[in-house]
């Protein structure tokens, strides 16, 4: 694993970008980890991919999107932190009452799962949360039927807030997703 690199994606490699996004959206599980489909996706313009990159990449601050890069240069999984103000309301329509990050688009390649790259992947995530984006709390989104990401989240620190979100329309109001929040540690 130390052949490995864990860093930010920079705007122009926005095509690598879009290749992960789509092998994330034609994962088996992709349907409870993810709000948009492959179909969805696979249409969008470059101008699209384009921006998106953009907002995450190195240097930027409301958002940055990291990859895990494996020694041939392959990209093999990578997320998103997204950087939420107080004051503004989220993508499901909740106020967010303190500046937080909320980990996104969370995917590891299967034959690379398991062996703690992911782990390295999240401490990156959560060292630029916490030092460049100065959040109080970092929160994510889980399907209440993705057993493998619980287990993942909650060995990484994160717990449940309680807090459910409506998993989208036309969604039966009984079907919702799991907050898991993990605070930002007292400063000494």
């Amino acid at each position: 694993m130390s052949s490995f690199v864990v860093r930010s994606v920079r705007a122009d490699e926005w095509r690598a970008a879009k290749e992960l996004r789509l092998a994330a959206l034609r994962d088996p599980i992709a349907q409870l980890a993810f709000l948009e489909t492959y179909e969805q996706a696979v249409g969008q313009p470059d101008s699209f991919w384009q921006e998106r990159v953009r907002r995450g990449a190195e240097g930027a601050t409301g958002a940055q999107q990291l990859i895990a890069v494996g020694p041939d240069g392959e990209w093999v999984g990578g997320l998103v932190v997204l950087v939420e103000e107080p004051g503004t309301t989220d993508w499901a329509g909740f106020a967010v009452e303190q500046r937080q990050g909320h980990l996104v688009g969370v995917f590891m390649l299967p034959e690379h799962r398991g062996c703690g790259l992911t782990d390295v992947l999240f401490d990156a995530a959560l060292e630029w949360a916490w030092e460049a984006a100065d959040v109080e709390r970092v929160r994510l989104i889980v399907h209440p039927d993705n057993a493998r990401a619980q287990r993942f989240y909650r060995r990484v620190g994160f717990v449940p807030s309680g807090v459910t979100v409506p998993l989208g329309e036309g969604s039966d109001d009984s079907e919702a997703e799991l907050e898991f929040v993990l605070e930002r540690e007292p400063h000494p």
